[in-house]
């Protein structure tokens, strides 16, 4: 799908633009690193909490992380 593979690669630019870890990420999360990856990948799909808590983490909107919006906007 194609909003999984958007969503793999802005957070992968998020990711690297804070010089973050995978790793790091994944315990932001609470889940395995390899489970991260394949979400970085565009493999797996993600519960809305986590897509919140991500949005929310980078001070983006999900919309900007599904590809819907180009616009990253800014959190309250």
């Amino acid at each position: 799908m194609e909003t999984l593979k958007i969503l793999g690669q802005r957070l992968r630019e998020l990711r690297k633009e804070r010089k973050l870890f995978r790793r790091d990420l994944a315990e932001l999360l609470e889940i395995t690193l390899p489970h991260y990856q394949r979400i970085g990948r565009g493999i797996v799909n993600i519960p809305t909490l986590t897509l919140c808590t991500l949005a929310d983490y980078y001070g983006v909107t999900t919309d900007y992380l599904l590809g819907r919006s180009e616009e990253r906007g800014t959190l309250p």
